[in-house]
């Protein structure tokens, strides 16, 4: 009786070193099977870099070729705005799959004018508003159905982010030098008046530090989503307002050849009837210049929005999207066109 008893207890050991065996083992394949994921997915994210900055090397190459023979016009009908569709980099890219299996490596992606879009840094210069270029605003607000007061809201907006120019010469002393004009500090009590658009643009209401009286510079607006900060607006209005607004380095023309039918009836003043007609002639054969258009469509640009428009573009967005088997990645970039090169200003991933 004892035997079997210790016989039995052999065995339930036996079966416990067994089951602990196997835990470990499973253990150690599951670790390395998350190991192999990991540098799979590292692989992965690697190639997907590599072939989005080949894709953006290879629209600058366009871009750089298109100015030596577009003769100083851009329009719809050049290489560079033709939309690349999905296309399967089964020779360019190494997944892991059988000759015989479906590639799942696929590149897209689209050059789009980025002047063919209403700039918001237009409406202020040297942080004054543009009273012009805000009533364009307004009126491209009301083509979208969105409320046109709140162009001047973002004129404001823009004016406090950028720096106001000294005025007056200032003082000249016995050495023949010019002493700059310091502004005079603001009261407690002038400041507590103060109305909410000086606030604005950033006047401190403290005077208590001499620090506290200058005026506070805000960030640019860098992208459309900048908007948010403005009261007013929201995530809806920025949906419908993407396709039609761009935030550029410096202040630019709008390109008549590129442009939507919303963004030209406001910056010509015109009708969208009027400006579906000028579109739908456009696509039949584009403007060469400012004479060609107006010998087209007489009366259209006025000597106030003759110096706003124009028919080349110096910047442009690019849209890439690159999907590698289970994963993918998309970039925006801004790139400032020249006669000399071509520049990359930012990258956005997604």
């Amino acid at each position: 009786m004892r035997k079997f008893r210790q016989t039995g207890v052999a065995v339930v050991t036996a079966l416990l070193l067994t089951t602990l065996a196997i835990t470990i083992v499973a253990s150690l394949f599951w670790q390395q099977q998350v190991q192999v994921r990991s540098i799979e997915n590292q692989r992965f994210q690697l190639q997907k870099k590599w072939v989005l900055r080949g894709a953006l090397d290879w629209a600058r190459l366009i871009l750089r070729e298109d100015v030596r023979n577009s003769n100083n016009v851009d329009h719809l009908g050049e290489p560079w705005a033709v939309t690349l569709g999905d296309t399967h980099l089964d020779q360019y890219v190494e997944n892991g799959k059988a000759d015989t299996e479906q590639s799942e490596a696929s590149l897209n992606g689209k050059i789009t004018d980025a002047q063919s879009r209403f700039n918001l840094n237009n409406l202020a210069v040297n942080g004054v508003a543009d009273i012009q270029e805000t009533a364009v605003l307004a009126r491209l607000l009301t083509n979208l159905r969105i409320n046109p007061l709140l162009a001047q809201s973002v004129a404001g907006a823009v004016a406090s982010t950028q720096p106001k120019p000294v005025l007056g010469g200032g003082e000249t002393g016995k050495s023949g030098t010019t002493n700059p004009v310091v502004p005079p500090l603001i009261s407690t009590d002038s400041a507590a008046s103060s109305s909410d658009a000086t606030k604005g643009v950033g006047r401190s209401a403290n005077s208590s530090f001499p620090d506290a009286a200058a005026d506070v510079q805000f960030l640019r607006f860098s992208q459309i989503d900048d908007l948010l900060s403005v009261t007013g607006f929201s995530p809806e209005m920025l949906r419908a307002l993407k396709d039609f607004i761009a935030v550029l380095p410096q202040k630019t023309t709008i390109n008549l050849n590129t442009t939507s039918k919303e963004v030209m009836s406001a910056c010509l003043n015109i009708s969208l009837t009027d400006a579906a007609i000028i579109v739908a002639g456009r696509d039949r054969a584009y403007f060469r210049d400012l004479a060609d258009f107006e010998n087209r469509f007489p009366g259209k640009i006025t000597a106030l929005n003759s110096k706003s428009v124009s028919f080349s573009t110096n910047y442009f967005f690019i849209n890439g999207k690159v999907k590698l088997s289970r994963s993918a990645l998309e970039v925006n970039a801004l790139l400032e066109r020249t006669a000399i090169a071509s520049k990359v200003l930012w990258i956005r991933e997604n």
